[in-house]
């Protein structure tokens, strides 16, 4: 009785029943054109123009990001935007040799992390039934996964939506994660995931594709 009273719906349920309805009849899919510019033939970038990213692009792009789904709404990402000299310095240690350069000349540098206390946000993220989040609290482990796992689904809505608002993306593993989380998030509760380089791409230095697993390779409809 007290689950079916928390899942209870209200006014605003309803309100984002209709939001729905009306936008499946305003819009069924996405254009070629936007599928093009945000995955099929979107590139990741090794080389970029002397042109500065604004904050209010990135403020827009996390205005985006934020509104992709995580499971109990647990929303554990966490982004630092790396744009000064002293802020990318800091950085450079945890680079691989190959990082360096194409680290150096972004304009930005992503930290796409995630907080392991996601828990402690409860009341405000999941205010129907907080406990669902706050079981997380003396559960570590599975705190680190959920963290881990639905912080990289996040990082994945934050490609998409760098790419919507007009950003290239060069996103990037090859660091010690270590020695970014001593740098950048010591005595915090936070872990980093993946580096992702921002701003107007160098054209020249776009490569090939790779292939990709066919639909046979990688999928099965059971």
């Amino acid at each position: 009785d007290t689950e079916k009273e928390l899942m209870t719906q209200d006014a605003t349920d309803a309100a984002a029943q209709d939001t729905v309805t009306r936008l499946r009849a305003e819009v069924t899919q996405c254009d070629p054109g936007t599928l093009r510019l945000l995955l099929t033939e979107a590139r990741t970038h090794n080389g970029w123009q002397d042109r500065p990213v604004e904050d209010s692009l990135l403020k827009e792009l996390y205005e985006i990001m934020r509104w992709g789904p995580t499971s109990g709404n647990s929303f554990p990402a966490r982004v630092f935007f790396l744009k000064t000299a002293q802020s990318k310095a800091s950085l450079e240690a945890a680079l691989k040799p190959n990082n360096l350069e194409k680290t150096r000349a972004a304009p930005v540098t992503a930290i796409i992390a995630h907080d392991t206390a996601f828990w402690e946000h409860a009341e405000k993220m999941f205010p129907h039934n907080p406990a669902v989040q706050l079981a997380f609290k003396d559960n570590t482990a599975g705190a680190e996964i959920t963290a881990f796992r639905n912080g990289t689904l996040q990082g994945a809505y934050f490609l998409i939506a760098a790419r919507a608002v007009g950003l290239d993306c060069g996103p990037m593993s090859g660091f010690d994660n270590g020695v970014v989380d001593d740098a950048f998030f010591a005595g915090t509760t936070l872990r980093s995931n993946f580096l992702c380089n921002l701003g107007y791409g160098n054209i020249s230095k776009v490569m090939k594709r790779l292939p990709r697993l066919e639909f046979d390779e990688a999928c099965k409809i059971l």
